[in-house]
C-alpha cells in the first residue's frame, strides 16, 4: 500500500517508528518530514501530504503532530481529504467505517508508540461501510 507520512518535530520520533514498521511490512512509505527534530511549521509538511493524496500518489496518509489538532485542521482544508484525529483503536476504526477518512491524526504528546501503531493498523484496514454514512460524506465538501 502507498501510504504519505509525515509531521512537525513533535511528531519526529513516532513518524520515524511507524514508517519502518510499515517499511517492513511491505508498505511503500513516502515520507513529508520532518527529518530532524528541529522546530519546524506543521503546514508546510500538511499541505504536500494532503496534494500526494488528493492527486493519487498515495492511498492514504498519516500525519503527527503534538496534539494532532494544527495538522488536522490543515489537511481538511483540501477538498476530498477527510483527515480524523485518533488516539485509540475505535475511532480509527470509526473514522474509516463511517467517515471514509484518508487521512489518520495522531497527537504524539498524548499517545504511546504501541497504542498508535495499532490506531494506524485499524485504520488502514478497516474498509467504507458506504449505505447510510454515504450520504454524509457527500455532504463534508462543500
Amino acid at each position: 500500500m502507498k501510504i504519505a507520512i509525515g509531521g512537525d518535530h513533535a511528531g519526529y520520533q513516532l513518524k520515524n517508528y511507524l514508517k519502518e514498521i510499515l517499511t517492513k511490512e511491505g508498505n511503500e512509505i513516502e515520507d513529508f518530514g520532518p527529518f530532524t527534530e528541529e522546530s519546524c511549521d506543521y503546514p508546510d509538511i500538511a499541505h504536500p501530504l494532503a496534494i500526494s493524496i488528493v492527486n493519487g500518489n498515495n492511498k492514504f496518509g498519516i500525519a503527527i503532530c503534538g496534539s494532532a489538532n494544527g495538522i488536522n485542521m490543515t489537511l481538511n482544508k483540501h477538498a476530498s481529504i477527510r483527515s480524523a484525529i485518533a488516539w485509540n483503536k475505535e475511532l480509527a476504526e470509526l473514522a474509516r467505517m463511517h467517515n471514509d477518512a484518508n487521512i489518520i491524526a495522531l497527537p504524539a504528546r498524548y499517545i504511546d508508540k504501541e497504542t498508535a501503531l495499532e490506531c494506524v493498523k485499524v485504520f488502514l484496514e478497516t474498509k467504507f461501510e458506504g449505505g447510510r454514512h454515504q450520504k454524509r460524506v457527500n455532504k463534508i465538501n462543500i
